[in-house]
């Protein structure tokens, strides 16, 4: 049976969020041991304080929602998420690059991948598989790939595609087994399990802590 809190990363990212909010985010990611947050560079410094002693990482938005910062300001929100205590960097690929059919998408996450590797942190890569046709897909993934991605996450989960099982093997079925995949947006415990038998190393979702007491409700 697996360790559903070893697949599982929280995610707080909508707009009207609040400090309240956070704090029980926080305690909830405590009490779970979920194996990362996904948060707001905002709240970076305060999460991963909190977080330091548990062992769940801190992972930080960067290009969110659609990638369209430049390198410049991509490797700054990079920098200092890392400064502030981020163990990850979550970076949305420069999508209108590679539709555009511009080598710049390789060339901005090969340099975040310096700056985190540098510093010991994780570099995931967004790349929105839903609005990529299957060999598009599989390219995307060897530029991340190539690049020195850790990870390649299917979606912000900001649009209503979702991913799903076609996309996971698509992308495992070109890509080395030292780079992870991680499936966004799952709804509920049914799906996060279909998608890691799928081949998603992480579940990305909001509701992270739920989908856990379920399956803790299921499996005691």
């Amino acid at each position: 049976m697996i360790n559903l809190n070893r697949f599982l990363e929280a995610e707080l990212l909508h707009p009207r969020m609040n400090g309240n909010e956070v704090e029980i985010f926080i305690q909830e990611a405590i009490q779970n041991l979920v194996i990362s947050c996904l948060i707001p560079s905002f709240w970076v410094k305060k999460v991963a304080r909190e977080l330091q002693e548990s062992g769940v990482q801190v992972s930080a938005c960067v290009g969110y929602p659609f990638g369209f910062q430049d390198t410049a300001t991509k490797a700054f929100e990079a920098k200092e998420a890392i400064r502030q205590g981020a163990d990850e960097i979550d970076l949305v690929w420069s999508q209108t690059a590679f539709h555009s059919g511009m080598n710049w998408a390789k060339i901005v996450i090969a340099q975040l991948s310096k700056i985190c590797h540098e510093e010991g942190k994780l570099l995931k890569v967004t790349i929105e598989a839903a609005f990529l046709a299957d060999q598009q897909l599989q390219e995307a993934c060897l530029i991340c790939q190539d690049a020195g991605a850790d990870f390649i996450k299917t979606t912000t989960g900001i649009y209503s595609q979702k991913t799903n099982a076609h996309q996971l093997i698509q992308m495992r079925s070109v890509l080395s087994s030292n780079v992870g995949l991680i499936a966004a947006g799952s709804a509920d415990l049914e799906e996060s399990l279909l998608l890691i038998k799928a081949g998603a190393d992480r579940v990305c979702t909001a509701s992270a802590f739920l989908q856990l007491k379920n399956w803790r409700s299921k499996t005691a």
